[in-house]
């Protein structure tokens, strides 16, 4: 009796047991439910074979667009194809090459490296990502969480397209923010398939120096007019002692060349003069009058010391 029980007993420890792993299999060890589209190189597929664990694996797509799995002679070209016409390709081949009679063949994708698609520019985190099918333009601005506050009035947008006679060649397509942004037209929230590269441009700046309030470099709209009057609002406007005529300097050349621009400042303040346009790179200096400061100040000076002694005499002491 004691036998007959450690004999049992010997049994279910032995069915217990897990069946040894070849390391080659790679199988799979989770489950993949990434949307079915075309792959390409880079790629990850998760391929199984039912009753063949050793052709069960994960195969990454090679640069050439092909996989090799063990057994087979040839590789198979899966680049540009969907899971289910992998499946159909890689029975016929096992078919073909007599190691299976009727395969049972399923594919997944586990990894997408095919179709990065790039955000750069004037956004809060630019980065790269793979898209999936129904990724947008929107969801691309929303990945990098949204626009930076200069950011330009377009978003540009660079991908590849290929004719009929196989030649790829880069389109560069300019969508603006704000349509896009505030509307769901899909004429701006264009789809993208992976190869594009989205960058987002800084809008236009101004600078304003010299005597005003606040000097600095000022954003401004490439969409609408900004002027003199408009600048100097920026600028928490002029200080005392201004002079009457200003100066923009403006680029006139790609070596960074600027010719100097004499402005009627107090006629235009005065309304005496019209407004006049401000671009984007300009800068507007305006000088203070340096005579009448001077003046001031030594009058300043005058009456300071005036009132520091009470018979207006300077008595010196050593």
């Amino acid at each position: 009796m004691k036998l007959l029980l450690l004999i049992l007993a010997s049994t279910v420890l032995f069915a217990q047991v897990p069946a040894p792993v070849n390391a080659d299999q790679q199988a799979p060890t989770m489950v993949y439910n990434l949307p079915s589209q075309p792959v390409g190189p880079d790629d990850l597929l998760a391929i199984s074979v039912y009753d063949s664990p050793e052709l069960t694996r994960t195969v990454r797509i090679g640069s050439d667009g092909k996989i090799r799995l063990p057994m087979l002679t040839e590789k198979i070209a899966v680049a540009g194809k969907l899971p289910n016409q992998i499946e159909t390709a890689i029975a016929g081949e096992l078919q073909k090459e007599g190691i299976l009679v009727d395969p049972v063949v399923s594919v997944a994708v586990a990894e997408y490296k095919s179709r990065p698609v790039s955000v750069i520019g004037a956004v809060r985190n630019p980065l790269t990502f793979q898209a999936l099918p129904g990724t947008t333009l929107l969801d691309a601005v929303t990945k990098a969480q949204g626009l930076t506050d200069d950011a330009g009035a377009d978003i540009i947008v660079t991908r590849p397209v290929t004719d009929s006679d196989g030649k790829t060649t880069q389109v560069t397509q300019r969508i603006p923010a704000k349509a896009l942004l505030e509307t769901t037209d899909p004429l701006y929230d264009i789809p993208l398939y992976g190869g594009e590269n989205i960058r987002v441009p800084q809008g236009g700046k101004i600078f304003v120096t010299g005597n005003v309030r606040l000097p600095g470099a000022y954003p401004i709209q490439e969409t609408a007019e900004t002027t003199l009057l408009k600048a100097l609002a920026l600028s928490q406007g002029v200080l005392p002692f201004t002079a009457k005529t200003a100066y923009i300097y403006r680029r006139v050349s790609a070596n960074g060349a600027r010719t100097e621009i004499p402005v009627p400042l107090k006629q235009i303040m005065d309304r005496k003069s019209p407004d006049i346009p401000v671009l984007p790179d300009d800068i507007l200096y305006i000088p203070d009058n340096s005579k009448r400061r001077l003046t001031a100040t030594v009058l300043d000076r005058i009456a300071g010391f005036g009132a520091s002694t009470t018979s207006g005499v300077l008595v010196y002491r050593h």
